[in-house]
């Protein structure tokens, strides 16, 4: 009982549980929706249709030169979406949240979800290779396959997965609503702001915002990876620690039975002062809590230097007065030969 309630003081506590984001069937639909509007974008810009048209006309609208007085305040704002700079500062603040938590998973989910943004979001653009509209050759012409990395944008996925991490990281439901909505209303800014700019098409923007909410969406699924990278990181931090201070305990060496000398009062009974085994016990640290357990548990108080040795119960016998010798105070008296 004693032990218990020491290793009860000792144990540190645990880190708050934070209950990941399950992947309801709402979730479900909405993944599925995100993913059909995916697909419809790039097939529509794939055979030229409706939506091709409606980027050349955005495009030869030229907006930066409808609203010059705008352009010194977007080149700023277009920050909001370019992926080394976001990453930083919500990397800082997720940090600073595991640290208070005792847990890695706020940054664990952010490494995730950058690293499915960039195979993702990377292997599309690579693959249709469509060229940006300062780089357009035919007028009308979906600029596919030609060498290009402009669909979807970049910087409007990066927007809707950093801004939506701290959405999706959220630990009450009113602190979701809120980041939900300041995410989105980044998000649709940064995309809006690449076509003021005149560095993506329309339909590259809308794919963009598809890719970066399909990535947010998937995230549930990844949620058994990311514990078991936490727990698997945190299982070597212990390790390293053990090996750095020392303090893994030896193993008990199996000891032979040691000798132990009987009490001169049980030699007199005839069992003689040879030396008889008994069998060793573990070897208790100094200071461990089970220590003066165990030593009241073996005889009460330690023996005094210089005393009697005190034969076991059923083995003493009363001793004479010669034994004994003179009482203090008391004369002594004479021996008479008998």
């Amino acid at each position: 009982m004693r032990t218990d309630i020491f290793a009860r003081l000792d144990r540190e506590p645990e880190p708050p549980k934070i209950e990941a984001p399950r992947m309801s069937r709402h979730r479900i639909a909405l993944f599925g929706g995100t993913l059909a509007f995916y697909l419809a974008i790039v097939w529509a810009v794939l055979i030229t249709s409706w939506l091709v048209a409606l980027d050349w006309k955005v495009m030869l609208f030229r907006p930066y030169q409808q609203w010059p007085e705008l352009h010194p305040f977007l080149d700023y704002y277009v920050v909001l979406g370019q992926r080394g700079p976001t990453a930083v500062m919500v990397a800082c603040w997720l940090g600073w949240r595991s640290w208070r938590q005792h847990t890695l998973r706020p940054l664990l989910v952010l490494g995730t979800s950058l690293l499915l943004l960039n195979v993702t979001v990377g292997a599309v653009k690579l693959g249709l290779g469509r060229l940006g509209p300062h780089y357009a050759t035919q007028i009308g012409s979906a600029e596919m396959f030609a060498g290009g990395d402009i669909f979807p944008s970049g910087h409007t996925a990066n927007a809707v997965v950093t801004w939506g991490i701290l959405a999706y990281l959220a630990t009450t439901p009113r602190a979701r609503r809120y980041l939900s909505a300041v995410s989105a209303t980044v998000s649709l800014g940064v995309g809006l702001t690449t076509v003021y700019i005149g560095t993506h098409w329309l339909s590259d923007v809308l794919l963009g915002w598809a890719a970066g909410l399909l990535i947010l969406l998937a995230l549930p699924w990844f949620e058994p990876l990311i514990a078991r990278t936490e727990a698997w990181i945190f299982a070597m931090r212990e390790r390293w620690r053990e090996r750095r201070d020392g303090t893994r305990p030896a193993p008990v060496a199996d000891a032979g039975p040691q000798p132990v000398l009987l009490p001169q009062s049980m030699a007199t009974e005839g069992l003689g002062a040879e030396a008889v085994t008994a069998p060793a016990e573990p070897v208790v640290p100094t200071g461990h809590p089970t220590a003066g357990v165990r030593a009241r548990a073996h005889g009460g108080h330690p023996a005094r230097p210089g005393s009697m040795p005190v034969a076991p119960a059923g083995v003493r016998r009363p001793q004479s007065h010669i034994e004994r010798g003179p009482r203090a105070g008391s004369p002594a008296r004479p021996m008479t030969g008998g």
